[in-house]
């Protein structure tokens, strides 16, 4: 006869106020999308140093398959280190991922030639990669549900933090009157991990998910845990309301489940939430990587604005994407979720649209056209950043970090055509054609306006809700 287990535990976690522990384990394990913000943009910005034959002396095309090579490895990390998160652990897995992250990011600073860069891009990727599934897992796991969306959506969008970071630090790295042109590049490929390194041991001091110690039969570990994290709260000076025994679960521990059940519950269980997660998830992919990863190129064929000059223009971009998510965050807490997602997304998708036009009418500048787009992504970057707390909320704690990584990998494959299809659409720097963008612009609009019309019915009323509630773990009786 199976065993089963009574337990507090997700409702003992639930009841917390927000405390220093809690601040604390969000600077942890937030870090990740800091660090993917900035290897993205100093990666970015380093692509011209690399054809330098004082450098590596790269193509064009082989620049551009470095990025290919970091995208591919997110994909593959996330898919590898999601499945090993549910199987051993969030703790172990996001000490391992920002560890393979330092090291192979580290090495890569050092490349001698092509295949060296190429090798250790992958293996940081795959860091990276790996981070995401164990990170929104245990945030979602151990962040109090009446904050749970307001978090996950500012983690998120610190993504653009990074970003913010790695354009300032280019100003200065890739300056040769100030270093030396093969040392500058190397130099900002060192700040991720230095960075790193503090957060690594900072991390080592956060516990095991109580949720995840108790769908694998250590329900005296997750006892253990969850009383630590209530002393934190204490010690920090917050006081630990009550619990209703009411809210007690009986559980039948039972490990991480078959690829086969996998796909079931994906598939059979809930099929209308995986429409749901993939349409978010593919949309804003596309969305983003097609205006983002071709934002210099339309200020320099449309508006005449050199490479160089164009960080400042990304900064403010940058600027905006960071606002919306840390500012409308908590509405999709309190307004609720099924609210907060359409609207995000029909609103960014009708704001896109009217820029397009605007666009195509030649009425902006490159000053103008960076205000709107800001204003475009301070509300796109909470809708993007939905998608995330979406997957991550609204299936199993046992498959939690797979689906994670299921959905993100689905949607980084179909954002890759984004930079493609857009980059073609701009065409020749010296016949621009503004026209056939706004046909670009018009499609990745109405690609938004769907997902939010697709949200409008099939979101999930998941806001201060545990996340027992909204999703009943595969292991409860």
């Amino acid at each position: 006869m199976e065993r089963v287990v009574r337990s507090l535990v997700p409702a003992r976690l639930d009841r917390l106020p927000w405390s220093r522990f809690h601040t604390r384990l969000v600077a942890a394990l937030g870090v990740a999308w800091v660090l993917d913000g900035m290897e993205i943009t100093i990666a970015s910005a380093v692509g011209s140093v690399l054809q330098d034959r004082r450098t590596l002396g790269l193509s064009a095309v082989e620049v551009g398959f470095t990025a290919t090579v970091y995208l591919i490895g997110e994909v593959a990390g996330a898919l590898v280190f999601g499945r090993l998160s549910d199987r051993f652990g969030r703790r172990k897995l996001f000490i391992l991922t920002l560890g393979l992250y330092l090291v192979a990011n580290g090495i890569t600073a050092f490349s001698p030639n092509l295949a060296f860069l190429l090798f250790f891009r992958f293996l940081a990727g795959a860091g990276i990669g790996g981070e995401y599934s164990a990170i929104h897992s245990a945030i979602d796991e151990l962040i109090p549900s009446y904050y749970r969306g307001r978090i996950d959506l500012a983690v998120s969008g610190t993504y653009w933090l990074g970003a913010m970071l790695g354009t300032a630090s280019t100003y200065v790295l890739l300056d040769p009157d100030i270093l030396p042109v093969n040392v500058g590049w190397r130099l900002g490929l060192l700040i991720g991990p230095a960075l790193g390194v503090a957060v690594w041991v900072l991390r080592r001091q956060l516990p095991e998910s109580p949720r995840w110690l108790l769908m694998h039969g250590r329900e005296e570990e997750a006892e253990r845990a969850t009383a630590g994290i209530e002393e934190a709260v204490r010690r920090g000076g917050g006081a630990v309301p009550p619990v209703d025994p009411g809210k007690a679960m009986d559980y039948r521990p039972r490990g991480a489940p078959s690829y086969r059940e996998i796909l079931r519950v994906i598939l059979r269980q809930y099929p209308r939430r995986t429409i749901l997660g993939a349409t978010l998830m593919m949309s804003q992919s596309f969305f983003y990587n097609a205006i983002f990863f071709t934002y210099v190129l339309v200020l320099s064929t449309f508006y005449d604005i050199a490479p160089h000059d164009a960080s400042k223009f990304l900064f403010a971009f940058a600027v905006g994407n960071l606002a919306g998510p840390i500012l409308l965050g908590r509405f999709f807490d309190t307004l609720g979720r099924r609210v907060m997602i359409s609207s995000t997304y029909l609103v960014s998708g009708a704001l896109l649209g009217v820029t397009a036009w605007l666009f195509k009418q030649g009425v902006l500048t490159a000053t103008t056209q960076t205000v709107l787009w800001s204003v475009i992504f301070f509300v796109a970057s909470a809708a993007a950043s939905s998608g995330y707390l979406t997957v991550s909320e609204l299936f199993p704690l046992e498959i939690r970090a797979l689906a994670i990584a299921l959905f993100f990998s689905v949607a980084q494959g179909f954002g890759a055509l984004g930079p493609t299809v857009f980059g073609a659409l701009i065409g020749d720097q010296a016949h621009p054609d503004p026209v056939r963008l706004f046909y670009g612009y018009c499609f990745a609009a109405a690609m938004m306006l769907a997902a939010g019309v697709v949200a409008l019915f099939l979101a999930v009323d998941a806001e201060r809700r545990p996340l027992e509630e909204v999703t009943r773990p595969l292991s409860t009786v």
